[in-house]
């Protein structure tokens, strides 16, 4: 019997918008067209992404000018403060994943093709708490990126 390490799902009382309005408003700030749109970008899939593949989904409305490229890099910021993503930096690259409304989970990064593989494992997060306990250490959180090299690649290289 093979054990499951696929992400649950986690409850949230508002979405990524009204989340990240009640942060712009507590900052003087207000939610722009441009900064609506990029969330909505964001949040209308998951997975993890860099700033240009975010400018690539955007292109159009860039194109457009109904968005700027500047208000892009300034919103993937408000988001990280916010807590809707995480900035990872991986191969010397910065990318961001959802945070908010999406469960703890881990990684495995292939140093290769730069693909990260998502999971979460109980038994992983007793072993910290044990650890954590042992050293009388208080956890408010944990971040495991687990490197090699993925299938695909392996068979590449054949």
């Amino acid at each position: 019997m093979s054990e499951d390490f696929s992400l649950g799902s986690v409850q949230v009382q508002r979405s990524p918008m009204e989340q990240f309005s009640q942060f712009l408003r507590g900052r003087g700030k207000r939610i722009t067209r441009q900064r609506r749109l990029i969330v909505e970008t964001v949040f209308s899939h998951h997975d993890h992404f860099d700033a240009d593949e975010l400018m690539e989904h955007l292109q159009e409305l860039i194109a457009q000018r109904q968005v700027s490229r500047p208000t892009v890099y300034r919103t993937l910021a408000e988001l990280v403060e916010a807590g809707l993503l995480r900035k990872m930096t991986l191969g010397g690259r910065s990318v961001f994943e959802h945070e908010y409304g999406y469960p703890r989970h881990d990684h495995l990064y292939c140093q290769v093709c730069n693909r990260l593989i998502e999971f979460q494992s109980d038994a992983l997060e007793r072993l910290r708490d044990r650890v954590a306990r042992q050293h009388d250490f208080q956890v408010v959180g944990h971040r495991m990126f687990i490197t090699g090299i993925c299938s695909d690649c392996r068979r590449r290289q054949g």
